[in-house]
Parts: C-alpha cells; sequence; structure tokens
C-alpha cells in the first residue's frame, strides 16, 4: 500500500495516545502525519541489509515505526465485488532498550476496513505495548491488536488467517501464498525522497483468498486475492512531504504492479514503483518512468479526492484507467485518508487497491 503502506497514524496523535480529536492531515515542518520528523536515537534505514522472509514479518523495535498492511479485491458467490483493508502500526515514543509493563514506549494502533459498490465501513483501535493488548510472536507468525489478528499456519509462513470483528463487520479470510515474497526498491530499501528518506519493505502480492465476511446479519463467503505490506522505518518521509497515492494493481494476466507518489509542498514530486512478473521476477521503476494524470475529483467528507487516474509505464507497455468501486471510501479514523478497491482498464485489465493521504 506507499508504505504500504499506510503509515497513517499521526506520530504526535500515538505519544498523545489517549487524544482522539483529528490533528491536521499534513504537518509543514515533519511532513504528512509527523513521518518526517527527526528519529535521533533510533536505528537507520540503509541500502544493503539483507532482508529474509518470513523473518522480516517480526517487531523490529530498535525502529521508530513499521506496519503490517493487507488488501484484498474479493467476489461473493453472488457476485457482488467487495474490498478488505487490515493495517497495524507500531509505534516507539522513544528508543530502545524497551520498558517494561506500562512504562513501554510502544504504542499501536490498528485499521480495519470494508468496501462496497455502496456501503463502506472502517473502524480504528488503540493499544499500549508491554500489557498485551498487542503485540507480535514468531515461529508461526502473529501479529494482534486486542481481536484482531494476522496469525501464520506454519513456520514458513506459507498461509495466513486474517480477523477483524468490529461493530459493523466481521471477517475470517484464509491467505495463501502462491507466489515468492518481493523486496521493493533495492534489494527491500525503499527511497521516499531524493534526500534519502528510506524505509525497508517487503511485499507478498500473490496471495489467494477465501472466507467469509458477515455485515449484520448477512454472511457472505468470498473469495479474491489480496496483497501484504510489510515496512519498518525511523523516518520514512521528508519534511515537507504532504501526502501520498499508493497503487497496488493485479493485472488479469498474473502481473503484479505497484506504484506510488509521494507530494512535497513545493518542487516536483517523488514516484517508485517495482514491475513484478508472474513468476515473481521484479523490475524496480525509476521516478522517469512513472507518470501519473488525475482524471476525476469526487467530494467526500468535505474534500476533494481524484478518484480516477491514468497511469502509465511506457516501458512496460502500461497505460491503464483506474476507476473506485466507491468513490466514498473515507477512512475517518484520527488521522483520515481514502482507501478502497479500485478496477482499471486500457492497455491492461484488472483490479487493485489505491491510498491517497494528506487531502
Amino acid at each position: 500500500m506507499i508504505n504500504k503502506a499506510v503509515l497513517l497514524a499521526s506520530l504526535l496523535m500515538l505519544l498523545l495516545i489517549a487524544a482522539c480529536s483529528e490533528p491536521s492531515p499534513s504537518v509543514s515542518d515533519q511532513g504528512f502525519a509527523g513521518l518526517g520528523s527527526d528519529a535521533t536515537g533510533f536505528a537507520q534505514v540503509q541500502p544493503g541489509i539483507e532482508i529474509r522472509y518470513p523473518d522480516a514479518l517480526k517487531q523490529h523495535p530498535e525502529y521508530r515505526i513499521e506496519w503490517w498492511y493487507v488488501t484484498a479485491n474479493l467476489e461473493s458467490e453472488s457476485g457482488e465485488m467487495l474490498g478488505i483493508q487490515w493495517t497495524l502500526f507500531r509505534l516507539a515514543d522513544s528508543p530502545s532498550p524497551q520498558r517494561d509493563g506500562w512504562a513501554n514506549q510502544q504504542r499501536w494502533l490498528g485499521h480495519v476496513g470494508l468496501t462496497s459498490t455502496n456501503q463502506h465501513f472502517f473502524a480504528d483501535t488503540y493499544a499500549r505495548g508491554g500489557i498485551g493488548q498487542a503485540g507480535v510472536t514468531m515461529n508461526p507468525f502473529s501479529v494482534w491488536i486486542d481481536n484482531w489478528s494476522i496469525t501464520a499456519l506454519d513456520a514458513d509462513a506459507t498461509a495466513f488467517t486474517l480477523r477483524a470483528n468490529t461493530a459493523d463487520f466481521n471477517y475470517t479470510l484464509t491467505l495463501n501464498k502462491i507466489g515468492p515474497a518481493v523486496l521493493q526498491g533495492e534489494q527491500g530499501f525503499s527511497l521516499k525522497s531524493a534526500a534519502g528518506q528510506a524505509s525497508y519493505y517487503l511485499s507478498l502480492p500473490f496471495l489467494e483468498v477465501s472466507g467469509v465476511i458477515q455485515i449484520g446479519d448477512e454472511h457472505l463467503s468470498v473469495s479474491g486475492d489480496a496483497w501484504l505490506d510489510r515496512e519498518w522505518s525511523s523516518q520514512p518521509l521528508s519534511a515537507d512531504q504532504q501526502g501520498w497515492d499508493w497503487f497496488s494493481l493485479h493485472l488479469d494476466h498474473g502481473d503484479k504492479l505497484m506504484l506510488f507518489r509521494l507530494r512535497h509542498a513545493q518542487g516536483d514530486d517523488y514516484f517508485s514503483g517495482t514491475y513484478i512478473r508472474a513468476d515473481g521476477t521484479i523490475q524496480p521503476l525509476q521516478p522517469q518512468q512513472i507518470r501519473m494524470q488525475l482524471l476525476q475529483q469526487h467530494t467526500v467528507a468535505g474534500r476533494e479526492l481524484p478518484v480516477e487516474w491514468q497511469l502509465t509505464v511506457e516501458d512496460f507497455g502500461i497505460d491503464i484507467r483506474t476507476q473506485a468501486l466507491n468513490p466514498n471510501a473515507w477512512m475517518a479514523t484520527g488521522i483520515a485518508y481514502w482507501e478502497g478497491p479500485i478496477r482499471f482498464t486500457g492497455s491492461h485489465s484488472g483490479k487493485g487497491y489505491l491510498e491517497m493521504t494528506g487531502y
């Protein structure tokens, strides 16, 4: 999802975890949601670090922030199109060593969403580290916050159970890994600005999904494709980056495509992406290879958002037009953003997810 995802919790909001009021969507001297603020004392992202799967799924408390992020494009037995999102963020308010119990400096934030053509639901939840409200275990991997969880079904993390329970909807889904893990950027070192801000970024774009979604009293058997992003960093943005537009795309012939644009307050935006072939081989994309054109705006929550795009990567014959399944997929969480399933046509057809922040 960009850093995959989605890194949509304000640092300041999480440091003051009990505060629920929505801050400004961008902080000019600290980047969007504070993600460009100084990270002195935390580990820094550097190129050349070996990243292995499934070890990359574990917690990295020496870095200030990390997230586990799943989106899925689904279809019910009756042909209804749906999308789900599941995201968990961990933020440290001070560097290691880790403190015990209520003194622990880790803060956790979970977001989940469910979108159909005419409905959009969302929920968020908060937790502290050190007291069992949220956390990560390995062998096999599991990450959870309250009763939301991603749990691997074996030590090699070749399949997962994904769960979320809210007042409006529930889902229990099985995710089967049918292709390799993908290292984004330069062997997992994913640049986010020309100034050198970066994250470590691994994706599982080859996930087959099946399971059940409950909306009220209705139970829907669903199947489809999912994409899991795993990122960690200490300062993933530069101070003048005000938000991003991130696409994860499943092309109908089996290839995958990840693209993102980070918007600067002044100067050129920063583009990045990866073309992922059906056999798992990848080609990192350079900023000059990517073009994103806004085609149509939609008013949601009093804001104008670009819900239709023309995406072009000429070197790979990509020239597609994306359209939101539901243009009202607004996540009115502590830091609000747009997140929802999309379809696309043109040189290629398929489905995917779009996340837009900072509008």
